[in-house]
C-alpha cells in the first residue's frame, strides 16, 4: 500500500482562519527575540573570555619583541 494513497485532505475545522493568521501575525511581530538573546549571551560569554584571557595571560607576560 502506498502511504499517500492513506492521506486525505485536511477537514474543513481543521484550515486555518483569519483569527488563527491574526494571532500569529501578532506572536511573530517582535521577532525571534529568544534567538537574540541566547546569540547575544553567547557572543558576550566569548568576549568576557578573550579579555580575561589578553588580561590575565599575555599582559602578565609583558612586551615580547
Amino acid at each position: 500500500m502506498n502511504p499517500i494513497d492513506g492521506m486525505a485532505a485536511a477537514p474543513a475545522e481543521d484550515e486555518i482562519t483569519p483569527q488563527d493568521k491574526a494571532d500569529a501575525r501578532v506572536e511573530l511581530s517582535h521577532g525571534a527575540r529568544g534567538a537574540l538573546l541566547i546569540a547575544g549571551i553567547a557572543v558576550s560569554l566569548l568576549f568576557i573570555g578573550w579579555m580575561l584571557f589578553y588580561f590575565l595571560l599575555f599582559m602578565r607576560r609583558g612586551y615580547v619583541g
